[in-house]
């Protein structure tokens, strides 16, 4: 919890900053190349943190890595009224392959995931494994998104991670899957059981359609 808490100030500090820039600001040509080249050349370093005093040193530079690809996304599409949240989503996403955070619980077993998330969000998720259709489940976490915190369902489609970020729904009708490309990944938007889900990775578009039945197929 406390690791949270500091990650949840982080992202505050972040939000703050990005409203009170000023959003006519054109970034350098190519910043978003050289952050994106950066982020990838960290994840590719993740082995060198597997000693405990890495792994946390690690933790700065991935947070500061994810905010300055939230901050340079933030600024090159100020018209878009959904891309503030499109940029949590994916920079969430990141920050989990990037730092040792993409589950809290490690466990393909549901039994063990879903009563995890008792008293840390407000709701129940629906957590099933989908191994036998190939999306097996490997853990579950909280994050912060969108000003609350969520719960987030990890599924591996072959070698490829995804999110899947699921928080209460706003309305109690169900919403067909809605695709969205941002930054050079796929989302996937959807709502059932007065919950919203949104699934995010670099998987194809359909991989996510698919895993987005098998979870409306089980409400």
């Amino acid at each position: 919890m406390r690791r949270f808490a500091a990650l949840r100030r982080q992202h505050e500090d972040v939000r703050a900053a990005a409203a009170a820039a000023p959003l006519l600001f054109t970034p350098p040509k190519g910043l978003e190349r050289r952050i994106r080249t950066a982020v990838r050349r960290e994840a590719g370093r993740s082995a060198w943190f597997a000693a405990p005093g890495w792994r946390w040193a690690a933790v700065p530079v991935a947070a500061t890595l994810a905010a300055l690809l939230s901050w340079t996304v933030a600024v090159q599409r100020p018209g878009s009224s959904e891309a503030p949240l499109l940029t949590e989503l994916v920079s969430g996403h990141v920050r989990s392959l990037m730092v040792d955070h993409l589950v809290d619980v490690a466990s393909s077993d549901q039994h063990t995931v879903k009563p995890w998330f008792n008293g840390k969000v407000d709701f129940a998720p629906p957590v099933t494994d989908f191994t036998a259709e190939g999306f097996p489940l490997v853990g579950g976490r909280v994050d912060y998104i969108a000003g609350r915190p969520v719960a987030v369902l990890i599924y591996r489609r072959r070698q490829h991670t995804i999110n899947v970020f699921i928080w209460p729904s706003a309305k109690d009708d169900a919403e067909q899957p809605r695709p969205a490309a941002f930054e050079g990944y796929h989302l996937l938007r959807w709502s059932a059981s007065g919950l919203t889900f949104w699934a995010v990775s670099d998987v194809n578009s359909a991989d996510l359609e698919s895993l987005a039945q098998l979870f409306q197929g089980g409400a």
